[in-house]
């Protein structure tokens, strides 16, 4: 199956940003619930009001009140997990991308769940997207679920933890496994996936 997943979407293009732990983070939670382009000008507003030369310090972040975080668009809920972010940056909780280096992924999402507004899938898209993780797979994700069942020709997606188990096979890299799978989703929705006949 997933070599016929792979001759459709050709080679992996996976390339993670070189950004900090506390950046990712930041931008995710202005991400939640948001559709893309109105997130990034919320995020583009946000970054202007702190520092306009680059990505916001933690400091910088702290040095504003809440009241001016909301005038840039972003919800009280998202304001108050922006700042303990930033409080927890500060204060090294949130790894440098250094430090991160240093933890295992597991150790890595035990230091960042709990984090306000942060969850496992929050975790796994830093460790995917920003610091190139291997071996992740995200079994929240409907969207890479939904490329297995297309490829898998399931009438529905597996259960999370059922999909754990069937991922196992692809370790130590799960990563390049959800990818690809996130790729026959988006294929599969433009019409343009053919499902292998046997798997």
């Amino acid at each position: 199956m997933m070599k016929a997943v792979i001759r459709q979407v050709g080679p992996c293009t996976l390339t993670p940003a070189r950004r900090q732990p506390y950046e990712a983070l930041v931008r995710a939670i202005a991400h939640q619930q948001v559709h893309g382009r109105a997130a990034e000008a919320i995020l583009g507003r946000f970054i202007a009001c702190c520092c306009p030369k680059g990505f916001p310090a933690p400091e910088e972040v702290l040095a504003l009140t809440p009241e001016q975080m909301r005038a840039c668009g972003l919800s009280g809920n998202k304001v108050l997990a922006i700042r303990d972010i930033a409080e927890k940056a500060a204060t090294g909780m949130v790894p440098t991308r250094a430090a991160a280096r240093r933890l295992t992924d597991e150790e890595l999402v035990e230091r960042l769940l709990p984090l306000r507004g942060v969850g496992r899938w929050t975790v796994e898209m830093l460790l995917i997207f920003t610091l190139g993780r291997a071996d992740i797979l995200p079994v929240d994700d409907f969207g890479v679920r939904e490329g297995y069942r297309v490829a898998a020709r399931l009438d529905e997606q597996p259960k999370p933890r059922a999909f754990a188990a069937i991922g196992e096979a692809w370790a130590p890299y799960r990563t390049t496994a959800a990818w690809y799978f996130w790729r026959a989703a988006d294929l599969s929705k433009e019409g343009r996936f053919r499902a292998p006949t046997a798997i």
